[in-house]
């Protein structure tokens, strides 16, 4: 099942969150002692700021992955969203949780007034995140070199978008 969080979840998504940042160290920009959305009251925080901020997940006897969406604050911008933290445990891979938790995420995009543009970025250390952006979509705009380093390695940032179809079609 995939749904948006509440608040009841930030807990198990703060768990979840830290063995991401864990597991996967390059695909991600934050590290687990410097990552708000590893706190659960951040993350309460988050979820309060619903519509424009919503964390969703997917569900399997628990919470098992999970993908953050956020409308740009700028009133300049606010017809972006970003879209983050895409994540699901290496035991629910291939279950077509990622793909269903972007679809939900674009689907509520498009529910958002005036919002155009899906953006995100994603490691060189994710090519599976990679192909499957591609595959719904979303075109490279722009690449950040040496954009992530740890541990003596280094990782570029693609710069992702996607053109949403308009509200009600």
């Amino acid at each position: 099942m995939i749904r948006a969080l509440r608040e009841t979840d930030a807990e198990e998504y703060a768990a979840l969150r830290r063995e991401a940042l864990l597991d996967s160290p390059l695909a991600f920009a934050a590290s687990p002692g410097d990552d708000v959305a590893s706190s659960p009251d951040a993350v309460r925080e988050q979820i309060r700021r619903g519509p424009e901020s919503v964390i969703f997940g997917a569900f399997r006897e628990g919470l098992v992955g999970a993908l953050g969406l956020y409308r740009d604050r700028h009133q300049k911008a606010s017809h972006k969203v970003h879209l983050w933290g895409t994540y699901v445990r290496p035991g629910h891979r291939r279950e077509g949780l990622a793909a269903a938790l972007l679809e939900a995420a674009l689907r509520h995009a498009t529910t958002l007034p005036g919002v155009e543009w899906a953006h995100l970025s994603v490691s060189s250390e994710a090519p599976a995140a990679r192909r499957l952006y591609e595959r719904l979509g979303f075109r490279i705009w722009g690449d950040e070199p040496d954009a992530l380093r740890y541990q003596a390695r280094t990782a570029v940032e693609h710069h992702m978008l996607l053109r949403l179809p308009a509200a009600g079609c």
